[in-house]
């Protein structure tokens, strides 16, 4: 059915831009429940349904604290560590730690006046006082690695002045990380004991001396999962709380725990994952930093897919030097990553420099309908006062056609190939058919809010030929949508909020950043967002870079310290 170029455009708004509140769903389902069927020749036109995998600004949540989970369980193992770690020693190693930077907390230990087993200590002392079973709850945290403290003293052991920047930093995982030591659970319960060897972005991380501190909360199965809940909740990891206004606002889907944790000051930094906004829109959120690299320059091998063709992880953080220290990390060529390619940058690419960045001479363009939010304006003449040429522009009016069949046929095929190559053999379940079959044997606790997009992805027959197509066709209107502005303006960049064009940039596979731009009069946080072409992050760190030094828009959040 045909329907109008404007009335397919506003529809794409209602998916790019947060949700508003909606009314909470009944949790009772039947294995007979309706779902549509897609046979191998339809065509679905309609963006309606792609805010499924956005963001929902709900404020009644069926479930806070985790049935599966609790705070001695995740203490079990570490807790006994930490009994010489004390709230005095908290309060004495504040000042070196809370919202500084990794070159920051490098030259405190250089000095004598920190160590690398301190800071591990600070953080984990803060997880088990704020995150879980108290009144300032987050459940940000679904795992602690049980070698953190043992590994920090080793690394105070063997530094060096020739280490790169990330050695030593307790860094934390989204829950769809494969990383020894702890299940990847995806925030279900069928996967809570899936005990696996490292992600090959792990062992990059590793290979350079960070320290996987434990793992994030996320969106159950990164928000591909049910289609009617809140963003942030999973069965094993419970309800994320957003620490700028607890059940108050939304904290963004799916790398949820990532940027809570990051915004709390629970660790120096945390991978996220993002297939369309998942990394975006929880940065802007909680008031960090979010990189959305480009296709294939992190590895997704060893991590939980939704789509082989759009996945990415990327860096969540408190500010842009260490999103870049952290990206620059990570990267790496994977050979059994049909994405990856290879770089030849050295190490140091990402993140040195950045203090001589400039946004003189730069152009971008701003959306004209963007310029009614005041934040936006506001950053707008703040790029304006540090050189930059902004454009005002007029947006293609194009859609994402069959945005969901693209994720329901690439997880149908790429979900089998991680449980068969990654996961743990113990685990019986392979397809998304066993996931939802083993949900249905206790759907109370094991999905409180049901599995509609599960049950969509079972119940869409595209073929091969369906799923090439469209990619091509998605492919082929993401990057009109930017390019075609770019060229005819002669932009570096396009200016956006939140992850408002998120969906545009995962066709694309174009690199995005957020970067904290101001509170809402209700302390809500937003993020100005910058996209630009494949293979640009050292650009868009260095822009975001010399805004955020100019504004230093983000602040703690209270209560937390």
């Amino acid at each position: 059915m045909k329907r109008s170029l404007a009335l397919v455009f506003i529809t794409l708004l209602v998916f790019s831009c947060k949700q508003t509140t909606r009314s909470d769903v009944d949790n009772t389902e039947s294995l007979s429940e309706e779902v549509e069927i897609q046979s191998d020749n339809t065509e679905v036109q309609s963006e309606e349904g792609l805010q499924d995998i956005s963001s929902k600004d709900f404020r009644e949540f069926k479930v806070l604290d985790s049935e599966h989970l609790t705070k001695a369980e995740i203490w079990e193992l570490v807790g006994p560590q930490m009994e010489d770690f004390t709230q005095s020693d908290h309060d004495r190693l504040k000042s070196m730690i809370l919202e500084q930077d990794i070159p920051s907390l490098q030259n405190s230990i250089a000095i004598g006046n920190l160590s690398y087993e301190e800071l591990a200590k600070f953080y984990l002392f803060r997880i088990r006082a704020f995150d879980r079973e108290n009144d300032l709850s987050l459940n940000s945290v679904i795992s602690i690695n049980p070698e953190i403290i043992k590994q920090a003293t080793a690394a105070d052991k063997n530094k060096s002045s020739k280490q790169h920047p990330i050695f030593g930093m307790p860094i934390l995982l989204k829950d769809n990380i494969d990383a020894s030591g702890m299940a990847t659970t995806a925030g279900a319960v069928a996967l809570k004991n899936n005990e696996t060897e490292d992600a090959f972005i792990v062992t990059k991380l590793k290979s350079k001396g960070a320290l996987i501190l434990g793992k994030a909360n996320l969106s159950e199965w990164a928000y591909f999962f049910c289609g009617d809940c809140p963003s942030g909740y999973s069965a094993v990891g419970g309800q994320t709380l957003n620490p700028y206004g607890r059940r108050i606002f939304d904290t963004g889907g799916s790398s949820s725990g990532s940027a809570v944790a990051v915004a709390a000051n629970f660790c120096v930094a945390a991978i996220g994952s993002e297939t369309s906004g998942s990394i975006l829109s929880p940065s802007s959120q909680n008031s960090a930093v979010g990189l959305k690299p480009t296709v294939g320059l992190l590895s997704r091998s060893g991590i939980v897919p939704i789509s082989s063709t759009l996945d990415t992880a990327g860096p969540i953080t408190k500010n842009v030097t260490d999103n870049a220290i952290v990206l620059d990390a990570a990267f790496g060529e994977d050979e059994a990553d049909d994405k990856a390619f290879m770089i030849l940058w050295s190490e140091g690419f990402y993140y040195s420099d950045l203090s001589e960045s400039s946004l003189q001479g730069k152009r971008f363009g701003a959306p004209k309908r963007l310029m009614e939010d005041s934040l936006f304006v506001l950053a707008v003449n703040d790029l304006k006062k540090l050189g930059a040429e902004v454009i005002e522009i007029d947006e293609i009016e194009i859609g994402l056609p069959n945005f969901i069949r693209l994720l329901n046929l690439d997880m149908k095929r790429d979900l089998p190939k991680y449980m068969e190559n990654f996961a743990n053999d113990s685990i019986p379940q392979k397809s998304v058919s066993d996931f939802v079959a083993f949900n249905m044997a206790d759907s109370v606790s094991t999905m409180p809010y049901g599995q509609r997009l599960f049950r969509g992805i079972m119940a869409d027959m595209g073929t091969d030929e369906d799923l090439e197509r469209i990619k091509d066709t998605l492919k082929t209107n993401g990057l009109k949508y930017f390019n075609d502005p770019m060229q005819l303006e002669q932009l570096d960049g396009f200016l956006s909020i939140n992850n408002y064009h998120a969906g545009f940039a995962a066709v694309a596979e174009y690199p995005a950043i957020t970067v904290p731009m101001g509170y809402t009069e209700k302390g809500e946080p937003k993020g100005l967002t910058i996209i630009s072409k494949r293979l640009r992050e050292k650009q868009l760190l260095e822009w975001a870079y010399t805004y955020e030094k100019a504004t230093n828009h983000r602040r703690a959040p209270e209560g937390f310290n």
